[in-house]
């Protein structure tokens, strides 16, 4: 982070029979930097547990660093779950259920009342509109605001078979 430079990664991942995954080729290009072999089975862990939670047949993966809000509007994601971690900088903002009209979503004049706001280091799982009998329900959410000459390091797990 403090380089100031590009993160953006997108893996598929496809954990064996037992559950485990192969060593992850994660931010390969700060290899060199104190911690990242720390950082990067940090990520392997999070994978394994996420795979064993639901037994998932294939994982996408999406490491980046942002310098601006990527999702900045309220929100549900299609996918059946979602895990997701802010290494560094603000986490994920979401919404209670019934804090906002769900016709209303991406209504840039809506002002929810409630937002709560995950910590750097807070791990969460996000129901989605996909997840078996929770369809018109995902967990309404967005990323924060960036100040100016900030970013943030967020990892997202999608469970996708």
């Amino acid at each position: 982070m403090a380089l100031g430079e590009p993160l953006a990664e997108s893996l598929t991942i496809e954990p064996d029979a037992t559950g485990e995954v192969e060593t992850l080729a994660v931010a390969m290009a700060y290899r060199d930097i104190a911690g990242h072999a720390g950082f990067v089975a940090d990520v392997a862990w999070l994978v394994r547990a996420f795979s064993s939670l639901v037994e998932a047949r294939r994982i996408g993966l999406r490491l980046r660093i942002l310098d601006k809000t990527m999702c900045p509007r309220f929100h549900v994601d299609h996918v059946p779950l979602r895990l997701i971690t802010t290494y560094a900088g603000a986490g994920s903002e979401w919404l209670p259920e019934h804090a906002i009209p769900r016709h209303r979503l991406g209504d840039p004049t809506v002002a929810p009342q409630g937002i709560e706001r995950l910590l750097a280091g807070e791990v969460a799982l996000f129901k989605g509109e996909r997840w078996e009998g929770n369809e018109g329900a995902g967990i309404i959410h967005r990323s924060p605001q960036v100040a100016p000459g900030e970013r943030r390091l967020i990892l997202t797990l999608d469970w996708l078979a």
